[in-house]
């Protein structure tokens, strides 16, 4: 877990001055283009999965791909050519409870009372932290 932490450190201080000089949707295909570049050793054990799945498995496979990836980078692509990286950095913290706050409604799935009180207390330590001295 921490081997992927430090490699999206490194990764995000790393794109920071290469979006610099290029536009953040050009950073965002070149980076999905490396990526799959270094899944074509599994292109073949895929192309035998694939032929065995279900249709709706295949297209959700494919909007995965294209659709959250595209956006979610490209817009993160976007905001950092116009943030400091420690302060985007930040946002991350939103997105376990926005995915709660939309999973309650969405699927019906109810968090137990400790998960929301821990994480009420995550989100005013970074909130203290970040706060101005």
């Amino acid at each position: 877990m921490h081997g992927r932490r430090c490699a999206w450190a490194i990764g995000v201080i790393a794109q920071k001055p290469v979006l610099r000089r290029l536009p953040a949707l050009q950073f965002t295909q070149m980076a999905c283009t490396v990526g799959a570049i270094a899944c074509l050793p599994y292109a073949a054990q895929l192309r035998s999965d694939l032929g065995h799945a279900p249709r709706g498995a295949v297209a959700g496979l494919v909007y995965l791909g294209l659709v959250p990836t595209a956006v979610a980078f490209g817009t993160w692509a976007y905001a950092l050519t116009r943030m400091e990286t420690g302060k985007l950095a930040v946002t991350t913290y939103l997105v376990p409870p926005l995915t709660v706050v939309v999973a309650w409604p969405v699927l019906g799935e109810t968090p137990p009372l400790l998960a929301l009180v821990g994480g009420a207390i995550a989100l005013i330590g970074v909130v203290l932290s970040r706060r101005p001295r």
